[in-house]
């Protein structure tokens, strides 16, 4: 299998949407330290979860034995991306992150969305 970039894939860490993803979920746990501590059971937790579950799933999915399974954790893996996002949005209306910084990860969202989308199409292709 190949990667995003054409290169042999040996595990899930080799992904560029893993390691994309990865480096979104340490600037969610950074940007979530200065939400309000009252929070900290309730969208902090919400968010840093679904941070998490992103790389996560990858992983799982590209462990799995066939195509099928992964397009499935791939798919969990976009949608716990978009519930990401809509949290982030959630915090930045209630003021619990600056303007620059929710920009800043939804952006980051927003990329790896379409480094996601990308690897769904290369394990659509019929030689997968």
């Amino acid at each position: 299998m190949l990667n995003e970039e054409g290169m042999t894939v040996k595990t899930y860490a080799d992904l560029v949407a893993w390691q994309k993803a990865i480096d979104l979920v340490l600037d969610v746990y950074r940007a979530t330290r200065s939400f309000p501590k009252e929070e900290a059971y309730g969208l902090t937790a919400q968010v840093r979860r679904a941070a998490v579950s992103v790389p996560s799933n990858i992983a799982e999915g590209q462990g799995r034995g066939s195509t099928g399974e992964f397009l499935q954790f791939i798919g969990h893996a976009k949608g716990s991306l978009f519930e990401l996002e809509t949290q982030l949005t959630i915090a930045g209306r209630l003021e619990y992150l600056h303007e620059t910084e929710l920009a800043r990860l939804l952006q980051s969202c927003s990329e790896l969305g379409r480094i996601i989308n990308g690897l769904l199409r290369s394990l659509r292709k019929p030689d997968h």
